[in-house]
């Protein structure tokens, strides 16, 4: 096993769905700054998102101009070392018809004409290898593997195949990011560093859950970070943070409260070892001023803003 970078990772998810060449102008490194200033977050972690027509498609573009590139990787790289920040690298995959990647899913069993999860796999580790090759050539700090494929989780053997090919191209720490609920679920956490997830739980069933995913790293012997976390800016949000649909209209106290909760319970619970704010927009990210009027989940202008700047403190202190 290699061990996590020392301390605790406290990131945003920088530039979710950046287009190529968003690098080539100056707004992302505005943004990026900001987002240090505004959290006191020590880490970012940059999504390198491929796209597949639907969710039961077995190809997917990696290098289309919906992808960025590797100059994209690396200026961003370069830019988050000089401000002293460490860098999570992570492989995703969207569907353009607006489903969930969740939702990806075929037949256990091949049937003619069908299609077929050995298809599907050589596409999506093809792209996890592309990601691998930047993670080791930017020096990531850690890398992820995949996120929030229930669908594809129980598929054990090709996971396996597809961490044994990225370790032959990166050389740090691994991970993969389960989705919420499924932490305690998978069958193959011993090959990857570390157990992560997506801590999109309702505001009071955060120490619950905390408590069983403690268990699920313990009996799998490996640390745990939150690869994503967070809540939308909307009416009654706090109980159902992980849907961006959910709201009754825009309230900052509904995110606060969510932040309020879930960071405190981080500082009860040291076994987590890193959180990943979602989201922080790269060249979408609107003035400060109006964070008031926004509904989404970036903190930016918001009071879960200074709630997060106040957790970065905490997190110096102990």
């Amino acid at each position: 096993m290699i061990d996590l970078p020392q301390g605790f990772l406290n990131a945003c998810t920088f530039a979710f769905c950046e287009k190529r060449g968003f690098t080539a102008g100056q707004a992302w490194r505005f943004s990026l700054r900001e987002m240090a200033r505004a959290t006191g977050c020590n880490a970012i972690i940059l999504p390198v998102c491929a796209w597949q027509d639907h969710a039961y498609s077995t190809r997917m573009d990696s290098q289309g101009p919906d992808v960025m590139d590797p100059g994209d990787v690396a200026a961003v790289c370069a830019q988050a070392r000089e401000m002293g920040l460490q860098v999570i690298l992570k492989a995703m995959v969207n569907c353009r018809d607006g489903y969930w990647r969740a939702y990806i899913r075929f037949f256990d069993s091949d049937v003619p004409t069908e299609p077929r999860w050995e298809d599907w796999f050589a596409s999506w580790e093809e792209h996890v290898c592309l990601v691998a090759k930047m993670a080791q050539d930017n020096q990531a700090d850690l890398l992820c593997v995949g996120c929030e494929m229930v669908g594809a989780d129980h598929r054990d053997r090709e996971w396996r195949h597809l961490i044994s090919r990225v370790r032959g191209i990166y050389s740090g720490p691994l991970t993969y990011n389960c989705d919420k609920y499924q932490e305690d679920r998978l069958t193959w956490w011993d090959a990857v560093d570390c157990l992560s997830s997506s801590g999109y739980y309702p505001v009071d069933e955060i120490e619950k859950n905390l408590l069983r995913i403690q268990a699920a790293a313990e009996k799998a012997g490996k640390p745990f970070l939150f690869m994503e976390c967070g809540c939308p800016s909307r009416l009654h949000s706090e109980t159902r943070p992980n849907d961006w649909r959910f709201g009754e209209g825009t309230n900052q106290a509904a995110q606060e409260t969510w932040y309020e909760a879930f960071t405190a319970a981080l500082l009860r619970h040291p076994f987590v070892r890193g959180a990943g704010w979602w989201d922080w927009p790269a060249t979408r990210l609107y003035p400060e001023f109006a964070g008031p009027d926004n509904n989404g989940y970036c903190p930016y202008g918001k009071p879960a803003a200074e709630t997060l700047k106040r957790f970065s403190q905490a997190l110096r202190e102990r």
